[in-house]
């Protein structure tokens, strides 16, 4: 059952004054086109006014009075016309710069979230799916490109106006201002109460339109296997529970909204019945002129489209607020991974000790993946990781890169003379030290530069051409149209083994001491695989490595042979000795097939 809540101004206050702070040039420069377009849109009805009574005064013909009253009303609509000119001129300057401040505040938000993503723990990223993720980063922000600009500014100028009318509606007459304000209050009264009730229900639509995305980015990225396993049936029920589910919360957020927007009307009706009722009075009695009675319907009307205005804006900021507190509660995550107080990491292979690991995802502390892991590998060694799918070989090579910490036990890392744990060092330089080469490789919407850089600048051309030429791939540098500076787009069609040497690339460029490489078990063309093996070579040399491997290629590479079975060692030692024991799991292994028998 929703629960009536408040809106914490003083967060959406800090979130505007955190990211218009940057701004606040220009964000001056607005407020002072919205209070010169307000103060002039309250002075025309003035001169109205003035108009009126001027051409209301019996003022006999051909006579100089008479004259200049006609020179005075001339006078009169012209500089009305003057003023509603230059408001219209300086409303659009407030509407440019309004915008530019939104967008520009917008987009930072949306940096920094998109920032604080990337900095949580994979824990958060296991989670919630990469759809819910960008409904949240991008498709929360833009609600708010509203609040930056035109909610917020136009909320607080359309505020400002209707408070104007009033104060020159008590100038008027106070009998009349009073039954206004009266009438104004009743309506924001009745507004925030009926906020209370559209709050919790627009925000919990975006969160069901944040679970519908991460199910559409879940079925699109699992297409082919949703068509070969028949499972169209289930993925249109769950469209079907999810859809129903969205217009059921849509459903009972505009239920409470018909209240909002019919709501001007009636304050209208009661100010128009009060206007006429101290108008006529007043008139009657002398106490205000025709000039002065227009001025008050003419006020009533400015503020009509005004007081509409902030109906609709306060329904956007009620969905606004849906969109704040979800932003909010992102940002609230934080990484209960942390850095450690920092340690020199020596250049050169790394020693790898696991000290009896033990781990289990914190979603389900019961099932541990790896238990009492406990082994030794020396600087320079490559060691072959075998087992079967969810024996825990991914989630070994996780923990080295200290995407999470071990539940029991620890992992060290060094030169073989002195090591450390991996708790007590700096996770960014932790993994400058550590190169992995996937099977999956990311590409990104950048040149061909940045894709093998990742984006660091401090690497020179020279040496991406040098490790290009190293491993053969120059040709195909070269038929790209402007070479390094050649978009690659995350969709370029390019093989599995133009890929995989890609990320080698990235490998080399980077020098790690320690290399880990879940090697493709998919079947290359024989020059790509010739040309993957030669990349292996030069790319463990000098390193110390693990390989999840998948062919008996890669395993006579390595020195030493592990084999995990339900996250235990099952064999551990050296290929050599492993393989002339016909007793040993690996030489059975061998004898079997790898490709066969461990996949």
């Amino acid at each position: 059952m929703l629960q009536k809540i408040t809106l914490p101004f003083k967060a959406y206050w800090d979130l505007l004054a955190n990211y218009l702070k940057p701004q606040k040039k220009q964000v001056w420069w607005l407020a002072l086109l919205l209070t010169v377009s307000i103060g002039l849109q309250l002075a025309n009805p003035q001169i109205v006014k003035y108009f009126i009574d001027s051409a209301s005064e019996p003022v006999a013909t051909g006579t100089a009075a008479f004259q200049q009253g006609l020179n005075n009303l001339l006078g009169a609509a012209v500089l009305f016309m003057s003023v509603a000119i230059v408001r219209q001129a300086i409303a659009l300057a407030a509407v440019y710069v309004g915008e530019n401040v939104a967008w520009t505040a917008t987009n930072a938000l949306r940096a920094d979230l998109a920032f604080h993503c990337l900095r949580l723990d994979m824990a958060f990223h296991k989670q919630h799916k990469p759809g819910e993720l960008i409904e949240r980063v991008d498709g929360d922000v833009n609600k708010l490109a509203n609040f930056f600009s035109q909610l917020f500014i136009q909320l607080t100028s359309n505020l400002l106006l209707y408070i104007g009318v009033i104060v020159l509606l008590w100038v008027v007459d106070w009998r009349v201002g009073v039954s206004i304000t009266a009438v104004s209050l009743l309506g924001v009264l009745a507004l925030n109460y009926l906020r209370t009730l559209t709050v919790p229900r627009w925000e919990a639509l975006r969160k069901t339109e944040a679970d519908l995305f991460g199910f559409l980015e879940e079925w699109l990225t699992g297409t082919e296997t949703i068509r070969t396993n028949a499972a169209e049936e289930y993925i249109l029920q769950k469209m079907l529970r999810l859809g129903r589910e969205r217009w059921l919360r849509v459903r009972s957020a505009i239920k409470v909204n018909v209240f909002v927007w019919n709501m001007p009307l009636g304050v209208f009706t009661l100010a128009y019945i009060a206007a006429h009722i101290f108008g006529t009075t007043l008139f009657q009695d002398g106490a205000l002129t025709i000039g002065g009675i227009y001025l008050i319907f003419y006020y009533i009307d400015v503020i009509k489209e005004p007081l509409w205005r902030i109906n609709r804006q306060v329904e956007d900021l009620q969905r606004a607020a849906a969109s704040i507190r979800r932003i909010m509660a992102l940002q609230a995550e934080q990484p209960t991974m942390h850095d450690g107080p920092g340690v020199d990491v020596a250049a050169g292979p790394l020693a790898v000790t696991f000290d009896q690991v033990t781990f289990a995802y914190a979603d389900d502390p019961e099932t541990m993946i790896l238990q009492g892991i406990d082994f030794y590998l020396e600087p320079g060694t490559v060691l072959g990781l075998l087992g079967r799918t969810g024996s825990g070989k991914t989630t070994l090579t996780k923990l080295l890169f200290r995407f999470y910490d071990p539940t029991e036990g620890a992992i060290l890392l060094g030169n073989g003379r002195s090591q450390f744990d991996l708790r007590d060092a700096k996770q960014a330089e932790l993994r400058r030290h550590i190169g992995l080469v996937t099977q999956e490789v990311q590409l990104f919407h950048a040149s061909v530069r940045d894709n093998l850089t990742l984006f660091d600048s401090a690497v020179s051309d020279a040496q991406i051409l040098a490790v290009l030429d190293d491993l053969g791939l120059m040709p195909w540098l070269n038929s790209l149209p402007s070479g390094l500076d050649s978009p690659l787009e995350a969709d370029a069609s390019l093989s599995a083994g133009e890929a995989q040497l890609l990320a080698f690339v990235r490998v080399f460029l980077a020098d790690p001491g320690l290399v880990i490489m879940d090697e493709a078990s998919s079947r290359l063309d024989p020059v790509t695989e010739m040309k993957i093996e030669q990349a292996i070579d030069k790319l463990l040399a000098n390193r110390t490595g693990i390989i999840v491997a998948h062919r008996l290629a890669t395993v006579q590479r390595a020195d030493e042979i592990m084999i995990l079975g339900n996250g235990r060692i099952e064999e551990y030692g050296r290929r050599t000795h492993l393989a002339a024991d016909p007793n040993s799991h690996f030489a059975q292994l061998l004898v079997t097939g790898l490709e066969e028998a461990i996949t």
